[in-house]
């Protein structure tokens, strides 16, 4: 003890080394054993009440930290947020509903949510306290509170229930956005989808260029052809067409008979009146094919988006692989199993490029190889067309398989290829109703097949399988 009588503090044992130094020099009065085991109890107690202290000392620091920590995250939440107990009034609401409503926190606290909405969403606040006590999740529920100046501001509200350390409901919580910035963030996403569906449309318009200047030379020669055919002819008809225009001046002057005769046989009346017809035939047979040959052009490099159409899919194969191989400087062999007539229902442009898409991959492989070989199948699967070209080249590595659809991915050298063609066809199947698989094939080389409806169904749906 001190001079005054009271505890040391910072001494748990001073008394007792006291009590006992008197103790040893006989000086101890009589009971005194039982003071000094009151004073070991005061220690005993004392040291509990030190430590009891700092313990809580150090939880109110952790409570202060955690209210601090609670508290700046309300504050930077850009949500609202509306804390209510069971019978609907406010309890604590966030710094984003004050900025928006721009209401005092005093004035808000302990008010009914009720009075903070506006009439029309006073139904939904009771369907979602009702849905609530069921316990049932709220979500996407559209309300809107009352502003400073009495003004609606809009709000998509999900909420739940508060529940006490017993887990009791004792309240709820709402989190609400402000509608505007929902949809000026949908706003922003549809923009950013067309952008992208516009570059999509610019990288298949792309590839399309890519491959017409692979096909220039066998389209120039698919067009010399009938061109040439047409020329011959109108040569032959502008020759008949003198010797005629001479033959029938001569009917004009009153030629006689004798006269008239020999110069039918010198100009070749006759054969020229056998031959005109056919020639005829043929030169409009000619324009004809031009025309087909241009219209395919024209599909083929086009930007605009023809409508779907049914047509036989066996003849536009035929000329896409014409084309390809007229422009090929190593010509494979081509084992054609097509039967003369399959409709399908597609954009022929679409499926024009995706054959030659792939004629030209398959003869891109095979570069090199001594007897490059393609063979072209196309059978019927109930409301679907499978059309697969196989070539026998050195077939797919299993580490390339998982992205040969992927844009921008090719094994070719720098310069050699976009590596967008298979990707470009890929998604145009899709949009066919269809779809573009490739793989290797069991007995060699890889195999692409591409499945097209009939109908108009599209693959995966109840009617399309």
């Amino acid at each position: 003890m001190t001079r005054d009588g009271n505890i040391q503090p910072n001494s748990k044992t001073g008394l007792i080394d006291r009590f006992t130094t008197i103790d040893a020099l006989g000086l101890a009065p009589e009971g005194e054993e039982a003071w000094i085991e009151v004073i070991h109890k005061m220690d005993s107690v004392y040291a509990d009440l030190v430590d009891s202290q700092v313990e809580l000392e150090k939880k109110n620091a952790a409570l202060e930290e955690a209210h601090q920590f609670i508290g700046s995250v309300l504050a930077s939440m850009t949500d609202v947020l509306i804390v209510c107990d069971s019978k609907g009034k406010i309890k604590q609401v966030n710094a984003a509903f004050l900025e928006l409503t721009g209401h005092k926190e005093e004035t808000v606290l302990g008010q009914p949510i009720v009075s903070m909405v506006t009439e029309d969403a006073m139904p939904m606040i009771a369907t979602c306290q009702e849905n609530l006590r069921a316990r049932a999740v709220v979500s996407d529920c559209e309300i809107s509170l009352r502003d400073i100046c009495d003004e609606p501001v809009p709000l998509s509200v999900n909420g739940s229930l508060q529940h006490d350390a017993g887990g009791r409901p004792i309240g709820m919580v709402l989190i609400g956005r402000p509608i505007g910035e929902l949809r000026r963030a949908y706003q922003e996403l549809d923009e950013a989808h067309r952008t992208l569906e516009q570059a999509q449309q610019q990288l298949v318009f792309t590839e399309k260029m890519a491959a017409l200047g692979r096909l220039v030379a066998g389209v120039a020669h698919e067009l010399n052809n009938p061109i040439s055919f047409v020329f011959g002819n109108m040569h032959a008809l502008q020759r008949y067409g003198e010797a005629i225009t001479t033959y029938l001046n001569a009917l004009n002057v009153n030629t006689d008979a004798t006269q008239l005769e020999k110069l039918k046989k010198k100009l070749k009346i006759d054969k020229i009146m056998n031959d005109i017809l056919p020639l005829v035939e043929g030169t409009l047979e000619g324009a004809e094919r031009v025309s087909d040959i241009v219209q395919d052009l024209r599909r083929f490099s086009s930007k605009q988006s023809e409508p779907k159409q049914s047509f036989n899919l066996p003849p536009l194969v035929t000329t896409a692989v014409h084309w390809v191989l007229k422009g090929a400087k190593h010509k494979p062999d081509i084992v054609n199993k097509l039967p003369k007539n399959m409709k399908v229902f597609a954009h022929r442009g679409h499926i024009h490029q995706i054959v030659v898409n792939l004629i030209q991959n398959a003869l891109d492989v095979m570069a090199g190889s001594s007897e490059p070989l393609i063979e072209i199948t196309c059978e019927r699967d109930g409301d679907f067309v499978s059309l697969s070209i196989r070539d026998h080249g050195p077939g797919i590595p299993s580490s390339d398989l998982p992205h040969i659809f992927e844009p921008f991915f090719t094994t070719k050298p720098i310069g050699d290829g976009t590596g967008l063609g298979l990707s470009v066809s890929f998604n145009m199947a899709e949009e066919q109703g269809g779809q573009l698989v490739g793989g290797n094939h069991p007995q060699g080389g890889a195999v692409f097949t591409l499945t097209l409806p009939i109908n108009g169904n599209k693959l995966g749906t109840p009617d399309g399988g």
